[in-house]
């Protein structure tokens, strides 16, 4: 009986023997179908990215020609100001100049409302 004993412990020893290797397998095709998930997901965020960069410059450059036509228009709008003010300024330049000498240098002196006030309250 011993003998059938210790086949029989061998039979079990190799059963579990093949029973690890089994599992090792199995944990190995997990882990690699693990990986082989993750490179997928991250192909598929990739072409993902690309496709919303590429609708993104198409939306731009739909856009982007009403961008250039309304700074161009901004810039003449601001060019025509420009010259209107500067055509001011110089039309007036004389004027502006001689009043602001006036007011500096023709000073009347009197005296101040309040002053007058109180000479006349203590007369």
């Amino acid at each position: 009986m011993s003998a059938q004993q210790s086949q029989g412990i061998q039979t079990l020893l190799e059963a579990e023997k093949e029973a690890a290797k089994i599992v090792q397998q199995a944990r190995q095709y997990r882990t690699q179908k693990l990986k082989d998930a993750r490179s997928e997901a991250s192909k598929e965020i990739e072409d993902y990215k690309k496709q919303k960069e590429e609708e993104f410059k198409s939306f731009e450059s739909k856009h982007a020609g009403s961008t250039t036509e309304a700074s161009s228009v901004i810039d003449k709008d601001t060019e025509v100001k420009l010259t209107a003010i500067n055509e001011s300024f110089d039309k007036n330049r004389d004027a502006v100049v001689k009043k602001l000498l006036d007011r500096v240098i023709l000073v009347e002196p009197k005296l101040h409302r309040n002053l007058k006030k109180e000479e006349t309250a203590e007369a």
